[in-house]
């Protein structure tokens, strides 16, 4: 059976990145982690990806000047890995809508919050935790969910529920969303990789 392809789209230290590598390593994650890529130069992600041996590239301002030129260059790439999945694990830019539509259903992104509560445009990181402790909520969570033409409005694929606790600080709910996270992401690849080739995609509802 053909083993599927996932690019992984990082910006930051890369700890999604890792959980997935440390996934296909000790053989629970059947894919291929064909390339990461990151737009941010300094990105730790993109040391995690070499010291496993993966493809990493740096796509941003620093060596393409214009947004064109960046997203060519970005789906460019992608194809040339022959790349059936894309992951988007702590991505911080938006994609353009020729990838959008070039890997429609194909796109997979996870975010630190019970969607549609604090999701789209400026809620990333510790904004969004923050927003969860300053409106009293009892519980936030994880959500995977395709990717569309929007800002975290895709189809849900999975989510999952965590308590906020009392005397909670964004950045101990944060860790522990992040945990979660690193769960959630590989259980989801799992499944879709499992299905892979037969044509289905694993669109369920926790």
């Amino acid at each position: 059976m053909q083993r599927m392809r996932i690019g992984v789209l990082v910006s930051g230290g890369g700890t999604n990145l890792q959980a997935i590598l440390d996934g296909v390593t000790s053989g629970d994650l059947a894919v291929t982690v064909a390339c990461v890529v990151s737009n941010r130069k300094e990105a730790y992600a993109l040391k995690r990806a070499e010291k496993s041996g993966v493809e990493a590239y740096y796509i941003g301002k620093g060596n393409y000047v214009d947004r064109l030129s960046r997203d060519r260059a970005l789906l460019g790439l992608l194809k040339s890995k022959q790349v059936d999945y894309i992951v988007l694990a702590g991505y911080l830019d938006i994609l353009s809508p020729e990838i959008v539509t070039e890997f429609e259903n194909r796109i997979l992104n996870i975010h630190p919050s019970l969607i549609p509560k604090y999701c789209g445009k400026g809620y990333f990181g510790l904004k969004v935790h923050e927003a969860v402790i300053e409106n009293g909520d009892s519980k936030t969570g994880v959500t995977v969910h395709y990717v569309d033409s929007g800002i975290d409005t895709g189809a849900i694929i999975r989510q999952v529920q965590i308590a906020v606790k009392e005397g909670d600080t964004p950045e101990l709910l944060s860790k522990r969303v992040l945990e979660v996270e690193h769960e959630v992401l590989v259980s989801v690849l799992k499944e879709i990789a499992d299905r892979f080739g037969g044509g289905e995609h694993a669109k369920c509802i926790d």
